[in-house]
């Protein structure tokens, strides 16, 4: 009976006060818009991180302070606290509707929406109470496991050893059985998916394209990503009727994970592939970083083709199968191997060819491929003295040499556009329009990151947790939220759960970019003769596609 009324124990008064204001608190805007049923999960779990934190202080209060409220004025205050608590959630509730509506329309999203306030509140409270009940009797089991040390060791020796040893124990539980057997089944279904083919794909007939003919890859070793990219280059034909002029053959080099047992090998094998196609004999070769799956985004491959007219050559490897957010965590460093292991070997190779029959090299990828990349350098000046430009799309926030641009920017240009030496070598973009600034010269080689205001995957940071960040500070960029407020561990959280539905808003918005990467190549890497009517052209047929 005794451990049951442990488990059923009334609610703690600043806890539940803390977890009120903080699932509230989840109610209120961020970057992207959200659906009902995240919203009741984003509540519950951040209510029971409110109680928690609540819990930590109460007992801390308690230490410290030796003074007890009657039993009447502790029946006054929860009255007030249910009261006033009711009335708050109410009227969060109430206008969680027209945020969510705000934020839609701020996008161009159609508002007439579904949103569910009493089933919200259902989901929420119901999933609140299964993770309280889970944690009471980890705090149960505590209890237990001291009272038995306390009667072998001094008390103060069983409180610390019980309660490193229940740390541990859960820790253990959540890295090692949790957390670990949701990644073992979660790269199971990967590596199912991987061996897959998307929809209209089919096995490239030209010799220019890795799993084609004479190919020294194979069209299954590509992987479905892989496939995908090999197996969708913007034939002549479209080519040659954007530009009015005959067109070549692009070459689209790709070497899966089964194809080479390390990334050094993946490199050698990726430049004999591009040997084989004649890719050094083209006018550009543009090293690409994929992202977790090793997936290329058609837009940045599609662009540079049609501004060459074929005549360029790009290549990639796959360092994963797992879905970006899981390759963030676990497989950053196979990423960075493998970019660096890719540039170097195809930089070596470059450097055979005699300088005046050089085919230009440029760099470009989005999201885990921008940080893929940029890790083959130590800082901007080694990027620019050993490529002709780069290109990066909706860089994470733990790129390295993007964080020290950002960091470094100068005094009184914004997080969200900063501007770095000037703006000589580096350029950041949420607009086309963004480019051309600042006024000052704009050197070559070239470096652009386009990265949207409202855009997760680069603004979500561990630091969210304890600091509000610089882009919620005014002026606010363009399409940000001018709603959205700072919270601590909430804001962190609800900007984690934003990067699941980055993809699920129009263009110019969350993590899509489409055509502005016409912009960018337009910038880095124009071909001679390049017209800004010709970018407007080629924005119109990317945006169409």
């Amino acid at each position: 009976m005794k451990e049951g009324r442990v488990v059923r124990r009334r609610l703690g008064f600043g806890a539940t006060l803390l977890a009120v204001l903080f699932a509230c608190a989840s109610l209120t805007p961020s970057l992207l818009p959200r659906t009902w049923l995240y919203q009741g999960v984003m509540g519950a779990v951040t209510g029971i991180i409110g109680y928690g934190a609540g819990a930590a202080l109460g007992a801390l209060g308690r230490a410290v302070i030796g003074y007890r409220p009657s039993g009447r004025a502790r029946s006054i205050a929860w009255r007030l606290l249910v009261a006033g608590c009711a009335a708050v959630g109410t009227i969060t509730l109430w206008y969680s509707y027209d945020w969510q509506r705000d934020l839609r329309a701020l996008m161009g999203m159609d508002t007439h929406i579904t949103w569910f306030p009493p089933v919200i509140l259902a989901v929420a409270l119901s999933l609140f109470t299964v993770l309280l009940v889970l944690a009471r009797l980890v705090r149960l089991g505590g209890r237990k496991l001291i009272g038995w040390l306390d009667r072998f060791v001094p008390s103060y020796a069983g409180h610390a050893i019980g309660v490193i040893v229940i740390g541990l124990l859960v820790a253990v539980l959540a890295n090692d059985v949790l957390f670990n057997g949701f990644v073992a089944r979660v790269s199971d279904v990967s590596s199912v998916a991987n061996k897959g083919t998307n929809p209209g794909v089919r096995p490239p007939v030209s010799r220019q394209l890795s799993g084609g003919p004479a190919s020294l890859v194979s069209w299954e070793s590509l992987g479905r990503e892989g496939r995908s990219f090999a197996g969708s280059a913007v034939t002549p034909a479209l080519l040659t009727a954007f530009s009015g002029r005959p067109a070549a053959e692009p070459i689209r080099v790709y070497v899966g994970l089964d194809a080479a047992a390390t990334p050094e090998a993946q490199a050698e094998l990726a430049v004999r592939e591009l040997e084989r196609t004649g890719a050094f004999e083209r006018q550009i070769i543009a090293v690409l970083g994929t992202t977790g799956t090793g997936w290329v985004d058609e837009h940045i491959a599609d662009s540079l083709e049609y501004m060459y007219n074929g005549r360029s050559a790009m290549v990639a490897v796959q360092y994963s199968y797992l879905p970006s957010w899981v390759s963030f965590l676990l497989d950053r460093g196979k990423a960075a191997a493998a970019g660096r292991a890719l540039f170097e070997a195809v930089h070596a190779r470059l450097a055979e060819v005699p300088p005046g029959d050089r085919p230009r090299l440029v760099l470009s990828g989005e999201s885990l491929g921008t940080y893929e990349l940029e890790r083959a350098f130590s800082d901007l000046d080694d990027m620019v003295a050993r490529t002709d430009g780069a290109l990066f799309v909706g860089p994470p926030n733990a790129d390295p040499i993007w964080r020290r641009l950002t960091e470094g920017r100068e005094p009184g240009s914004p997080v969200w556009r900063p501007v770095y030496e000037g703006g000589r070598t580096a350029r950041f973009a949420q607009r086309p329009s963004d480019l051309s600034r600042p006024p000052g010269p704009w050197l070559h080689p070239r470096v652009v990151y386009l990265q949207n205001a409202s855009d997760p995957v680069v603004w979500w940071t561990p630091e969210l947790i304890y600091r509000r960040p610089a882009w919620l500070e005014e002026p606010r960029a363009p399409g940000m939220n001018p709603q959205m407020n700072w919270f601590p561990l909430v804001t962190f959280w609800q900007v984690l759960v934003d990067m699941t539905a980055a993809l699920s808003v129009p263009p110019g918005h969350g993590h899509r970019y489409n055509s502005d990467i016409v912009d960018g190549w337009a910038a880095v890497a124009a071909p001679p003769g390049w017209s800004a009517d010709d970018t407007g052209r080629l924005r119109e047929l990317i945006s169409s596609s």
